[in-house]
């Protein structure tokens, strides 16, 4: 694999469209601030380039947003902040184990606070 890639590129190897990375990679106009950090490099001019780490990222972002190609409607700010967190990054390297009760009482909790993420937006 070359060092970087270019967006046609990355979008091919990591399966998504070239404009969902563009969005993702862009400046949010409410907050001023990138949606998600690191996803591509920049040159001076902004062109998007990607390295094997970008790649990365770019992949988990996906796995926690979409399943079997249909969006999952989790926040884009909450699947960047599970992805930069120190757990994230350790969880790549280290099995984890989680008891199935607390598993899935903590799947309890994301569906009550989406419930009330989605009543907040209607």
């Amino acid at each position: 694999m070359k060092k970087y890639l270019n967006i046609k590129e990355a979008s091919k190897l990591v399966g998504l469209k070239e404009h969902v990375i563009r969005y993702w990679d862009s400046i949010d106009p409410k907050t001023n601030k990138l949606r998600v950090e690191g996803i591509s490099t920049k040159t001076k001019a902004g062109t998007r380039y990607f390295n094997k780490d970008n790649i990365s990222k770019l992949q988990n972002l996906k796995d926690l947003i979409y399943e079997e190609g249909n969006l999952k409607k989790p926040s884009i700010k909450i699947a960047d902040k599970l992805i930069s967190s120190k757990n994230s990054r350790s969880y790549e390297n280290k099995p984890i184990t989680i008891n199935v009760e607390k598993k899935s009482k903590n799947i309890e909790k994301i569906h009550q606070i989406l419930k009330k993420m989605k009543n907040l937006v209607n």
